[in-house]
């Protein structure tokens, strides 16, 4: 009889410590990626719905002469929040008035059919509420309307995210 020898398959200390290590910096270089990725995930959401309101915003004006919020509904007064999301949402007449149904008068709209998208990055998140802001000002984090998730300028028609946190590109949010 003769005798062979056997080997068994262990790994050794060395081995085991070397592929603890590899892991360890494919996890240092996949983490900071994965993050990165959220916070681009949270851009592009803000990108897009500002794209959505502010493409709203541009055909109501096409359609009225006017920007949402420069003349009252019918129910609640130019300038107001309310206004403006309904003039939004609704059905409209040529005046900027407000009907919950289409007819003859009321042709124009509703230029978002779900409502005011909530902006992610406000400092109350999500929230779909409106501030405003008149004359020549540029819509900007409204520090007094944390419960706003937009900022609006009627006259001008242009909104912003009502938010003062930095993006990973070091912009403001409400610079978008």
């Amino acid at each position: 009889m003769s005798c062979r020898n056997r080997t068994v398959g262990a790994f050794s200390l060395i081995e085991l410590v070397v592929v603890v290590v590899i892991l360890g910096v494919l996890a240092a270089l996949a983490i900071p990626q994965l993050s990165r990725g959220a916070t681009d995930t949270t851009e592009t959401r803000l990108k897009a719905r500002l794209s959505v309101l502010r493409t709203a915003i541009a055909l109501y004006y096409e359609d009225h002469g006017a920007y949402p919020g420069q003349e009252p509904d019918g129910t609640f007064p130019a300038g107001s929040p309310e206004c403006v999301v309904r003039q939004l949402t609704e059905y409209t007449d040529a005046a900027g008035r407000v009907a919950g149904t289409p007819s003859e008068t009321y042709i124009f709209g509703p230029y978002l059919l779900n409502g005011i998208p909530p902006c992610p990055v406000a400092p109350e998140v999500p929230s779909d509420g409106i501030a405003i802001v008149r004359g020549s000002a540029m819509p900007g984090f409204v520090e007094s309307r944390p419960d706003a998730g937009w900022v609006y300028n009627p006259d001008t028609g242009y909104i912003a995210a009502n938010s003062a946190q930095i993006s990973a590109t070091g912009q403001r949010y409400d610079h978008y």
